[in-house]
């Protein structure tokens, strides 16, 4: 079975619960978890596949959570030509930014080597007023992959 790190950029929570039950979905398949709310690289196992789930802050940016994983990224730029990841964007479409924060920190990772695992979904909290909801189908779409 597979190793999924989930690394979570949330301002109110909604992100933190989406990927909590990301993380039971995935558990219940067989598969090891890790659900990290401040990110480190040193915490971070680049062969396993990294699942993104997160909201969009102010004007497109980052969750400050996750903020000094983007920056750990940006400045260090490590060696991530092994890693996968799958991103879960969480936003809502009345912002012209919708979803952009998460957009940001993988170009980072993909600038570092990092390469799509599957296509991502943005998730409009203006339609899905329950983000897990989509993101469970999401998930349940491609986990047999793993």
């Amino acid at each position: 079975m597979a190793k999924i790190e989930l690394i979570v950029g949330t301002t109110l929570g909604s992100a933190e619960y989406v990927a909590d039950e990301l993380a039971t979905q995935l558990e219940e398949q067989g598969h090891e978890t890790q659900v990290h709310l401040k990110a480190e690289l040193s915490d971070l196992d680049p062969k396993s596949l990294w699942l993104i789930v997160s909201s969009t802050h102010g004007a497109g940016d980052l969750p400050d959570n996750i903020q000094p994983f983007f920056e750990e990224i940006a400045s260090k730029k490590p060696d991530l030509t092994r890693t996968k990841y799958a991103l879960c964007a969480i936003g809502d479409s009345s912002y012209d930014t919708f979803c952009q924060g998460p957009e940001k920190l993988t170009e980072a990772m993909e600038n570092c080597g990092a390469q799509v695992y599957v296509d991502k979904i943005q998730i409009d909290v203006q339609y899905d007023p329950i983000p897990e909801e989509p993101a469970q189908a999401w998930l349940s779409g491609w986990q047999d992959k793993l």
